[in-house]
């Protein structure tokens, strides 16, 4: 099978990055890679246009590791709270997903994060407070501190029918009336 080496313009999953010289197979360069404007043949001139290219993604790179720093930064001191449907019991239907905190930033903080990034090593399922690992670059690491509650209102405690006296007294000759054998509807 005939291999020829290219040059990458841009970054190719499973391939390289840009201003990289990757050796593919022949069609698959002269049939996808080329015509895609995914990679440039090597000859002489295309050899002199790498070092414009690798320029470009030392710079391309370097923007992006300040660009991440900072956001790190600004996220650790951040506090998101996500309230989330509890039963009774104040037990959480489902659970807090990387998603569902990747949303939460976007719409709390408009803050556009992918998911990805977020690393959970399990979903959250208990209210309470979680620190969760940001992993924005390779070289960045940060955390945001998560608040899980609840968003309906914990019910109100029901007084005890033996707490009030008068349903309390009804409902003891009732129970004298049928130990008695007597029912309930019988006049005494």
């Amino acid at each position: 099978m005939a291999k020829t080496e290219v040059i990458l313009i841009q970054n190719v999953v499973g391939l390289g990055g840009e201003s990289d010289q990757v050796k593919v197979s022949a069609g698959y360069a002269r049939n996808y890679l080329v015509p895609q404007g995914l990679a440039i043949s090597q000859t002489q001139t295309n050899k002199r246009r790498l070092e414009a290219l690798r320029q470009r993604r030392a710079e391309r790179e370097a923007h992006e590791l300040n660009s991440m720093s900072e956001l790190g930064k600004s996220l650790s001191k951040v506090t998101l709270t996500l309230a989330v449907k509890t039963g009774d019991d104040g037990k959480m239907f489902g659970s807090v997903t990387a998603g569902t905190i990747a949303d939460a930033l976007r719409t709390q903080l408009e803050v556009s994060l992918d998911k990805r990034k977020i690393h959970l090593e399990k979903p959250i399922h208990s209210l309470g407070e979680t620190d969760v690992e940001l992993r924005l670059h390779p070289d960045v690491r940060s955390s945001v501190k998560i608040i899980v509650v609840s968003s309906n209102p914990k019910p109100e405690v029901v007084a005890d029918a033996a707490a009030d006296p008068a349903k309390g007294e009804k409902r003891s000759s009732r129970n004298a009336l049928n130990r008695k054998g007597g029912s309930g509807s019988e006049s005494v």
